[in-house]
């Protein structure tokens, strides 16, 4: 019970973050004025990196460790799914706020808030799958 019971706990964790940041902290990115931008966004950064990036590291590690443990169907969806929400904020929402960092822009900020609201489905599907290895 101890496996399961970690990666929910995390996968859980995670979906309560992003959550918080699609309904409240994304959308006040547009309240940022343009002199302070640069220096918001890059601490925004910095700040969130040292909070998300343990847990999105110990829940690609705990959903790898349920599927070498018994690849079950459901394990697999897990891993898929935390997997999958690594790789794209690896890929795509860090490069966004790359750009972002260098320029204050209200239309990639709007991008950014719709664009992430397919992690939060992500990982409020992976919550749900976690919660079902329990």
């Amino acid at each position: 019970m101890g496996l399961p019971l970690a990666n929910a706990a995390v996968a859980c964790a995670l979906t309560g973050l992003i959550w918080t940041i699609q309904v409240v902290h994304y959308p006040l990115f547009a309240r940022v004025g343009e002199a302070e931008w640069r220096a918001y966004e890059r601490e925004h950064q910095r700040r969130i990196t040292l909070v998300v990036a343990p847990l999105m590291l110990a829940n690609v590690a705990l959903a790898s460790a349920l599927v070498l443990d018994a690849a079950t169907a459901l394990r697999v969806v897990n891993l898929a799914l935390a997997a999958g929400v690594f790789a794209a904020t690896a890929l795509v929402y860090s490069p966004v706020h790359g750009r972002l960092a260098a320029v204050h822009d209200r239309a990639a900020i709007e991008r950014l808030v719709a664009l992430n609201w397919w992690r939060t489905a992500a990982w409020t599907a992976q919550a749900l799958v976690a919660l079902a290895l329990v």
